[in-house]
């Protein structure tokens, strides 16, 4: 969960401490990279150094091959069959590497489609609306209600973000029933155009895995997705719970690493989260920021190792970068969820959010720096970097720039401050951070979906070409900063349908930026 610059601009002075500047932006992480993270990108890139310099030789060998002639050969085999030996241990060893290298490397994971869930007009909650519904459901006083309205000032979004029906009524009237019925219209919606675009039946899915970080119930929303659409006995389901906004790559990279495992099959990703079961009405203000923040969303992404699917899959699995602070104290309770001093549930964020995810995605860009900058920006981070460290040189920290390594940035957008942060701190430009700008503005905080909400935001402007490098980023409780990397197979074309559909000129990004 990621909205505490939004947040803490929003606080009235009577519960912000003074430490409110300070924690409200991240840390000047570049300034103060850790050598033991920079390792560990290294140790990465070293792994997959087989692959890179097996490659060039297997190359060479079939160029060299391709030029020698028939008397060559003939001469080859006159000198070696006196050495039969010699030529039999070569030819083992060849066979036994080669096999060795074909069994450990990791296969292709494919994206081939993916559909993001548009609510229909009648869920948009204009921002009049919901300060109705905050005064007549809920023990808020006029301090509570004032914090929330000036929070949805700050929030960058328009009259279009979208609430679940039961929080439309005067009251609402949430229930298990109720945030059932919101899960399953965002999750089957998103399903429906998944498989209506990709001509994929429901029997092909061999592993399904469901995120969703508050609303875990019985059975579970992966049984629930069985049973509607009736998936095989044997699929291997899964579903994750409590991970917070990251657990749509954490899924990305548990299905990747199960189509490891079984070959030849489809894997299906779904990312989503409640409104109706988060919704908080209490009186404590660190609560009140989800019910500000939070919109309906979800995404539904088909993953594949198959072959045949190359040829009409929009991108490549490239890296998946992890990176978990619950070993400290302050990170792993900095979303909370707990019950306020009136028994109320909610989830509750701490000041110090800001400082803490800047830590996690400080250590998240340096392990995948070494893995996907230039060479000439490898060398000029680490030698400055070792510089500092072991001679004390006063030379300023070289920042690297992420912007040689990607075309495309999908940022969650967990809030405007955060956004605005990270286009800073990472030198990016206004355009590398509209995509996720604009789906905030549009959709709210749809959680772990947001990222596929920007990443179809792209795609409908018409920017997405071949070869082009995507980086997808989450934060999360716990707290955790996840990255994963795409490489586009082909030109995708702006598509006809999605959740950018007749809105993808309708705000003028200028307005935004401002």
């Amino acid at each position: 969960m990621h909205y505490v610059q939004t947040m803490t601009e929003g606080a009235n002075g009577d519960v912000v401490s003074v430490q409110k500047k300070q924690s409200r932006q991240l840390p000047d992480f570049v300034q103060k990279m850790n050598l033991k993270y920079v390792k560990l990108g290294y140790h990465y890139l070293i792994s997959h150094l087989l692959t890179l310099f097996l490659i060039p030789i297997v190359a060479v060998i079939f160029v060299e091959a391709g030029r020698t002639k028939p008397e060559d050969v003939y001469e080859i085999w006159l000198h070696l069959r006196y050495n039969l030996v010699s030529v039999i241990s070569c030819s083992v060893f060849m066979v036994f590497g080669s096999t060795i290298y074909l069994m450990t490397r990791p296969g292709p994971v494919y994206l081939v489609d993916y559909a993001c869930y548009r609510p229909p007009p009648h869920l948009h909650v204009t921002s009049q609306h919901f300060m109705k519904i905050s005064r007549l459901f809920g023990d808020l006083d006029e301090s509570s209600i004032e914090f929330q309205r000036k929070i949805l000032e700050r929030s960058g979004f328009c009259d279009e973000t979208s609430l679940p029906e039961t929080m439309h009524c005067i009251p609402p009237q949430p229930s298990m029933a109720t945030a059932r019925e919101e899960t399953e219209q965002v999750m089957f919606g998103a399903l429906d155009t998944l498989f209506s675009n990709t001509s994929v039946k429901p029997k092909d899915i061999g592993i399904l895995v469901v995120n969703s970080s508050v609303f875990s119930p019985t059975p579970s929303l992966s049984a629930t997705i069985v049973n509607k659409y009736k998936l095989r006995g044997n699929i291997r389901s899964f579903n994750l719970g409590g991970m917070g906004c990251s657990a749509g790559v954490i899924a990305v990279d548990l299905a990747k690493d199960l189509l490891q495992v079984h070959q030849n099959t489809y894997a299906i990703v779904v990312s989503t989260e409640n409104i109706t079961h988060n919704a908080y009405w209490g009186g404590k203000k660190s609560m009140l920021l989800s019910n500000c923040l939070f919109r309906v969303g979800g995404a539904a992404v088909l993953l594949s190792n198959k072959s045949v699917e190359r040829w009409r899959a929009k991108y490549k699995l490239v890296h998946v970068v992890r990176t978990h602070r619950g070993a400290d104290d302050k990170a792993f309770k900095c979303v909370y969820q707990e019950q306020d001093e009136a028994g109320k549930m909610g989830v509750s964020l701490s000041k110090d959010l800001m400082a803490i995810a800047g830590e996690a995605l400080k250590i998240n860009i340096t392990t995948l720096g070494p893995l996907v900058l230039p060479t000439r920006e490898k060398l000029l981070f680490f030698t400055t970097l070792v510089a500092r460290r072991f001679f004390n040189a006063k030379i300023k920290p070289y920042i690297p720039d992420f912007k040689l390594a990607f075309e495309h940035f999908c940022i969650h957008a967990g809030g405007r401050g955060v956004i605005d942060e990270l286009e800073k701190n990472l030198q990016l430009l206004p355009v590398h951070v509209e995509a996720s700008r604009m789906t905030l503005h549009r959709f709210g905080n749809t959680s772990s979906s947001s990222i596929w909400y920007e990443l179809a935001y792209i795609e409908a402007k018409g920017r997405m070409r071949k070869n082009d490098r995507v980086w997808q980023i989450g934060f999360g409780s716990g707290f955790k900063c996840n990255s994963v990397v795409w490489v586009a197979l082909r030109n995708v074309k702006p598509s006809t349908k999605g959740p950018w559909e007749d809105c993808i000129d309708r705000y003028p990004f200028q307005t935004l930026a401002a």
